[in-house]
């Protein structure tokens, strides 16, 4: 999962491959309360891990419910519909798919057995209404407190006197969840009479309903249904685990990879597996917008596969109350359509993680688009010919914001952009707070980047030179960390090649013996660099390679031209997406000559002498500070004076001397240089 404060993405030319998809956030946390209210232990498979998820295993954990973890399978042996506790404060985060049914659960409990619980959220969660479940409860005789604004969450539950005898009226036209919260609650209270809910006002979201009566079933509670007005929870209704339960994939997040291959599978198909053409989710009929826009879709029963069909894909009129999460994908599908799309009846946009609407229209807006938005319906007509423009993407913590908008980065093949050489002439998107895709689907970025394409020119590099001890591996590590980029650190390549030599009976004379072993790493040979430690074929060598016979090692297989082309070769290999921060000797000026940012880190001999001592010391090794200083000296000078590769700054390079710098004001100066230069300096290249 990326956590950086914003991710870079380059123009991205065509999609194809295959992903799994995490599981359905609705279905994961609407199953995990019905196994914790339910007698018995249910053993719930292929769970999401999120962001939600984690907010109501807690919840339940701190409820009393006992919970076993395996990975994405958990076990959780209910409470019976009995309170085990009876006060608790629960941190729900911004998940709605906690806050509402935990809300109503809660409340039907502490009047009916006693008990204090508060609920509360992060600030954007505290602004999303809740008074018309609230409204829902309190003539039932719960005892809900706002402590906040009044119909806001946090909200205090503390008792009451529930009174059954009336239909149960509810608003259907904010939030499907209120509806939902009251159908998963109210066969706690069921034992003596049958229950009616009354729906006022037109239902929306009907198929996330759809859900939870389909999950109800699952576990024992048959809602009789009459049209979307009226439901029965029938007497004596009680929860009875399954036990055993899989989670399918969620179908809001395959929205995202069916647009991608609408807009950019040319030769190979995108197939996207865990979700197919039986899903219970109402999102799966996204596949049909997709489908009324252009793309060309084949589905099994647990699998899609999308093609680019009509091109440019066509600008649709459409009611999205069925859709509405997966409906904002269609919004980004829209800049590649032509004509003006209309997406009507998504009022709910306005009340979820943020006022999605008015989100969604300010975002268009930066990449060039002409968007018209009303309270319920928006209108987008992509930019003119030419003028797309680079975007840093606000994403309001929405995990949804950040996922659609990524599909920006395909704009090269958008049908207004160059047709010759589209590339040439494409934008950069900056999505501002990746991590917010967490709260669904944590590898979301990784996932794109398995089925992206991209000319390798297009993908941003930053390369690191300087002398030993300068820091510049640190300080390369530090940046592709903050950047979400992949980490080269090159040096250590010859340290590993002389390794697995020695380790392989390989002898350090046998030059076709060692460029056939060179040429292996990356490939048959795993490699990964993880900030300071190296990993081949999933073990940590980073101190091995740094053994002196290690070194004395390297000099001797650097010496034979194969295997350092090899290693030429593998170093250009690791420029993949999103992007690549490289170290070593001579990154900017042999092997990634046309990278857009490259810095020249230096020190003075007698500072950098002193970061050696000291590391060595620290490690229990024994040095003279002399010494170390006249062997950076006569290294220098040969790195400088060597016939191949001098040790020089390129041209255009960034001469930067930390001699009286912390690594971090390093890893800060450089950062600093990025974003103020973003986009243009990657766009000369």
């Amino acid at each position: 999962m990326y956590t950086t404060a914003f991710l870079d993405l380059p123009p991205l030319l065509s999609a194809g491959g295959t992903v799994r998809l995490p599981g359905s956030k609705s279905i994961s946390n609407r199953v995990l309360l019905l196994a914790g209210l339910s007698e018995g232990t249910t053993v719930v498979h292929d769970l999401l891990a999120s962001d939600d998820t984690r907010v109501m295993l807690e919840a339940l954990r701190v409820l009393g419910c006992d919970i076993e973890q395996d990975g994405d399978t958990v076990r959780i042996t209910g409470l019976a519909g009995k309170l085990s506790v009876l006060q608790a404060d629960l941190f729900l985060g911004n998940a709605g798919t906690a806050m509402r049914p935990l809300t109503a659960a809660l409340a039907l409990l502490s009047a009916t057995q006693g008990g204090v619980f508060t609920l509360s959220g992060v600030p954007r969660m505290h602004e999303r209404p809740i008074g018309d479940l609230v409204d829902a409860l309190r003539p039932l005789g719960c005892h809900i407190e706002c402590t906040g604004k009044e119909g806001y969450p946090p909200l205090r539950l503390s008792g009451g006197q529930l009174k059954l005898s009336a239909p149960i009226k509810v608003r259907g036209d904010v939030s499907s969840q209120f509806l939902t919260a009251l159908l998963l609650a109210l066969p706690l209270v069921s034992q003596n009479q049958a229950l009616t809910i009354e729906v006022v006002g037109e239902l929306i979201s009907k198929p996330y309903i759809e859900i939870t009566l389909n999950l109800l079933a699952r576990f024992g509670i048959q809602i009789v249904r009459e049209g979307w007005e009226r439901f029965t929870i029938p007497q004596g209704s009680r929860y009875q685990s399954p036990g055993e339960i899989h989670i399918e994939a969620d179908a809001s997040s395959a929205s995202y990879f069916i647009a991608a291959g609408a807009i950019a599978a040319q030769k190979v198909p995108v197939r996207i597996e865990g979700v197919g053409a039986s899903s219970i989710q109402g999102d799966i009929r996204f596949v049909d917008a997709a489908k009324a826009m252009g793309a060309q879709i084949t589905s099994g029963p647990n699998w899609l596969e999308i093609r680019r069909g009509q091109w440019p894909l066509t600008a649709v009129d459409m009611d999205c109350n069925h859709i509405p999460d997966a409906a904002m994908t269609l919004a980004v599908m829209a800049l590649y359509a032509q004509g003006t799309t209309r997406l009507r009846n998504i009022a709910s946009w306005r009340v979820k993680e943020t006022d999605r609407i008015a989100a969604m229209a300010c975002e268009l807006r930066k990449l060039g688009a002409t968007v018209v938005e009303a309270q319920d319906l928006i209108e987008i007509t992509p930019p003119a010919p030419g003028q797309w423009t680079h975007a840093s993407i606000h994403t309001y913590d929405d995990h949804r914001m950040a996922m659609c908008f990524s599909l920006a980065a395909f704009n090269p093949l958008a049908p207004t952009a160059a047709p010759d050489k589209p590339w040439e002439h494409a934008i950069s998107v900056r999505i501002e707070d990746p991590r917010c895709v967490g709260k669904t689907f944590p590898d979301y970025f990784e996932s794109l980047f398995q089925v992206a394409e991209t000319r390798p020119e297009l993908i941003p590099v930053i390369t690191v030179d300087g002398p030993t001890a300068s820091g510049k591996g640190t300080l390369a590590s530090a940046l592709a960390t903050r950047l979400g980029y992949q980490f080269l650190d090159s040096g250590s390549l010859y340290r590993i090649t002389g390794l697995l030599a020695i380790q392989r009976g390989i002898s350090l004379d046998d030059a076709q013996g060692l460029e056939t072993l060179a040429r292996q790493l990356g490939v048959s040979i795993a490699l990964r660099f993880d900030r300071e430690q190296i990993w081949v074929d999933q073990r940590d060598v980073s101190e091995a390679v740094r053994h002196e016979e290690i070194g004395q090692a390297a000099s001797r297989v650097s010496v034979f031209p194969g295997v350092r082309q090899a290693l030429v070769d593998l170093q250009k290999a690791f420029r993949a997406l999103p992007g690549l921060v490289a170290d070593g000797r001579d990154m900017g000026t042999v092997i990634f000559p046309d990278a857009p940012m490259k810095v020249f880190l230096t020190a003075s001999v007698k500072e950098r002498a002193e970061r050696r001592y000291n590391q060595l010391i620290s490690k229990g090794i024994s040095a003279n500070l002399e010494e170390i200083c006249a062997d950076l000296e006569a290294r220098d000078l040969r790195d400088r004076t060597r016939a191949v590769s001098p040790l020089v700054p390129a041209h255009d390079a960034h001469k930067i001397d930390n001699s009286a710098w912390t690594i971090e004001q390093s890893v800060e100066t450089v950062l600093k240089l990025w974003v103020e230069g973003w986009p243009h300096v990657i766009a000369r290249h």
